[in-house]
């Protein structure tokens, strides 16, 4: 399998047609095509249903598509391993939520990568089905997400709890009722809690999928809506936002998830760093 082939597939599958995807990749319409038919050869199986507006994935092409991803990933780190100052003696692969490396795990690898600068980290974002995806196929050492998926091989350890609260604008805002309320994503058992926290409420003006979104949306146009504690203690020290009068908290765990039988010295002192560094924050708090 060429590596082109590979990542013309995922541009297709992002650009959803195959002259978008050779604008992108710079090349020929022909070019593209030819690669993904090489890549169809090979597989033994068509990728793509061609229609006048575009292409979509068949089946195969569905299934395919995460294991070219990882494909394309793997290969990334191998190239990146292999150019790997002499002086680093490790790499350190970790992955998490877009909002718990805002909540401690960037303050975190620089203080690790203070402490052990002979280890190389990579880091990367992802949600919970990617970070699953790339525990399972050996390309992290250990990940930290809210609800990772229990699987055979893997340890899944508490690491933290992080509290939601409503906060607006206004001191005298009303919650959910009102107009300008912010809907966040904060994922299935956040909105079960919340319709039965809420029962009248139905649907929000504004429903965003990243809660830094829909942070920056309310300091900027005013509403209200449910953010990490710690996200916005500095806002409410400024007074620039209130925590809404008797709304309730939501507590949602977060989590390690790494594959025990793996273990290596280096990935065991990154754990045992992060599980200090998240108590002794937790004691400031």
């Amino acid at each position: 399998m060429d590596l082109e082939q590979v990542r013309t597939f995922l541009e297709v599958v992002e650009a959803g047609s195959f002259v978008r995807a050779a604008q992108e990749l710079n090349v020929t319409q022909s070019t593209v095509s030819a690669r993904i038919k090489e890549l169809e050869l090979l597989l033994g199986q068509s990728l793509f249903v061609r229609r006048k507006s575009g292409v979509v994935l068949t089946p195969a092409g569905k299934r395919f598509q995460p294991h070219a991803a990882t494909f394309l990933h793997v290969l990334q780190q191998a190239r990146q391993d292999v150019a790997l100052p002499a002086e680093m003696a490790a790499v350190l692969n970790i992955g998490g939520q877009f909002s718990l490396w805002e909540r401690i795990l960037l303050q975190w690898v620089g203080q690790f990568r203070s402490a052990r600068p002979d280890i190389a980290v990579r880091a990367q974002v992802g949600t919970p089905e990617s970070l699953m995806r790339y525990l399972a196929d050996g390309l992290l050492d250990f990940a930290v997400m809210y609800a990772p998926e229990a699987r055979p091989g893997f340890r899944i350890e508490k690491l933290m709890d992080e509290s939601l609260i409503m906060v607006a604008t206004r001191a005298a805002h009303g919650g959910p009722g009102e107009a300008d309320y912010v809907h966040v994503d904060w994922g299935p058992d956040f909105d079960t809690w919340h319709s039965a926290q809420f029962p009248r409420y139905s649907a929000a003006g504004l429903y965003v999928s990243l809660g830094n979104l829909g942070l920056k949306h309310i300091l900027t146009h005013g509403g209200a809506g449910y953010f990490p504690a710690r996200v916005v203690a500095d806002e409410l020290a400024r007074k620039k936002l209130f925590v809404v009068k008797n709304a309730p908290e939501f507590v949602r765990p977060a989590h390690l998830i790494y594959a025990p039988d793996t273990a290596s010295a280096v990935r065991d002192a990154a754990l045992e760093s992060l599980r200090t560094a998240v108590a002794v924050d937790a004691a400031g708090s």
